[in-house]
């Protein structure tokens, strides 16, 4: 049996994870960061709990991450741990560096120490590229770099030093290069679940209005199930390399509360207004993906559409609020 462990478990690509890997037979364990309010700290994983293994670690504290990786000498290393919100990443840069950028350094340090025959999964993102683009829009493993957040500036670090223990160490360290990935589980203060929770609020009578930031910013939106295989994937190959992973179609956030609200039978354009407190101090306009290296090399595939992610997220907050 193979073991796996999870950094960042708790998210949710690390509770869709979690279940993939169960399926495949796997031992999961996973790192938690204490939170003071525990009850709430664990709901995406409700459903796998009792299967899985969890331990207390920070990122930020190398001798917790050693212990726990002596402990379960993982075959698998999936690193997903980060403060992940972008927007927030300009109001904590220091905090949002320190978890990105350095946490993912001890990580590796403590896998070279003590697992160098592990593999390891490095959750970079799309927003390294900030808004770099080849010629013809897309944006690749070869694309310039040029981030445009703390957040981006961060995974970039992580990005090169993963590369740098692959290369100084012969360590089993890719790099998954993911654009934008949503599911019921994302939280409610990201884009697409914010858009989807008050819109269905709107729908029941209780709120009557929806405040976002740049509408016109286009995003390549996936489902982080299906995003999860294709971590899996990277794993399973011969050699560590660095892959994109995306659909390669983007949407307007204008576009993504046009087909919320139609859902719903409502009008977007009656309910959702600008709050200039969610633009971002430097814009991000547009990002999207050329996955097929990973395609043809991993022979990947999504299997939803951005309409029928979508669906899944109304149908979800539905449930709650109908």
């Amino acid at each position: 049996m193979k073991k796996a462990l999870i950094t960042g478990i708790n998210g949710q690509d690390g509770s869709y994870l979690s279940e993939l890997l169960l399926e495949k037979g796997y031992e999961v364990w996973g790192l938690l960061k204490r939170n003071s309010v525990a009850e709430n700290q664990t709901a995406r994983l409700d459903g796998v709990f009792k299967k899985i293994n969890l331990e207390y670690a920070d990122m930020l504290d190398l001798a917790s991450l050693n212990r726990v990786l002596e402990q379960v000498r993982p075959d698998e290393i999936y690193n997903l741990a980060a403060q992940s919100h972008v927007r927030i990443s300009f109001d904590q840069p220091i905090y949002t560096t320190q978890v990105v950028a350095i946490g993912t350094l001890n990580i590796l340090e403590s896998m070279k120490l003590l697992c160098p025959n592990s593999r390891y999964y490095q959750a970079s993102s799309s927003e390294m590229f900030g808004n770099s683009f080849d010629d013809d829009g897309f944006q690749r493993e070869t694309t310039s770099m040029n981030p445009t957040s703390p957040y981006g500036c961060a995974k970039v670090y992580g990005y090169n030093i993963t590369r740098n223990y692959r290369h100084s160490y012969n360590l089993f360290a890719s790099n998954g290069i993911l654009f934008n990935h949503e599911s019921p589980r994302r939280g409610s203060n990201f884009v697409t679940n914010k858009v989807a929770k008050e819109a269905v609020r709107i729908k029941y009578g209780l709120t009557d209005k929806l405040l976002l930031g740049n509408l016109d910013a286009t995003r390549d939106w996936g489902h982080a199930k299906d995003y999860v295989k294709c971590m899996w994937l990277m794993l399973q190959h011969d050699t560590p390399d660095d892959f994109v992973c995306s659909t390669g179609i983007s949407h307007s956030v204008r576009e993504l509360c046009e087909h919320v609200f139609g859902k719903l039978d409502l009008d977007y354009k009656d309910y959702v207004g600008v709050d200039q407190k969610y633009m971002r101090p430097e814009e991000l306009t547009d990002l999207k993906g050329d996955s097929s290296k990973t395609r043809r090399i991993l022979d990947w595939k999504h299997e939803y559409t951005f309409e029928t992610m979508l669906d899944e997220m109304v149908e979800h907050w539905e449930v709650i609020y109908g």
